[in-house]
């Protein structure tokens, strides 16, 4: 089982940082927006490396049988590693090779609440952003952030795979 988790977690943890890398060049004039959706679809795609992961323990270690408690737990460890490995990737992104992105986020998004808001409440909005980009930018809160969306994702496909890949052994009839 431990096998299995670490191999599959390192290819999903290698496919979000790969697709992560590959995005800040084929994703660059795109809004922030566009580039979201990019961000978790790459996380949706890597972490499809849960279902397959609980497939292969399944049938090629557990002997075609799989209890929902060995699935979810194998999904669990998928989504641990590949959750660690962007949240250190994310952090080193933001840190070193992109200092200026959480200034650039929240221009952006500065500027699309001022477009779309009363003037009043946009005020109200900024503040609040202003307090909450201290926080962000903290290299901490941030890998915290971005393991947990990671995660978060990977369990839910870790409940649902190991609910659609669970089977009892088979009775053998004579």
């Amino acid at each position: 089982m431990k096998k299995t988790i670490i191999r599959y977690g390192l290819y999903g943890g290698t496919v979000i940082c790969v697709l992560f890398l590959l995005s800040l060049y084929l994703a660059d004039g795109l809004d922030f927006g566009a580039q979201e959706v990019i961000g978790y679809a790459s996380m949706v795609v890597a972490l499809s490396f849960v279902y397959f992961g609980i497939r292969h323990f399944r049938d090629r270690e557990n002997s075609g049988t799989l209890n929902f408690g060995a699935g979810l737990k194998i999904g669990l460890g998928i989504s641990l590693i590949t959750a660690l490995m962007f949240g250190i990737l994310d952090v080193i992104y933001v840190k070193y090779m992109n200092p200026d992105f959480m200034e650039t986020y929240y221009a952006s998004v500065l500027a699309d609440l001022e477009a779309s808001l009363p003037e009043s409440e946009f005020q109200e909005r900024a503040r609040a952003m202003e307090a909450e980009k201290e926080l962000f930018t903290n290299p901490l809160m941030n890998f915290f952030l971005m393991f947990i969306t990671v995660f978060l994702i990977g369990l839910i496909m870790s409940i649902i795979s190991a609910q659609i890949l669970k089977r009892k052994p088979s009775t053998a009839t004579s």
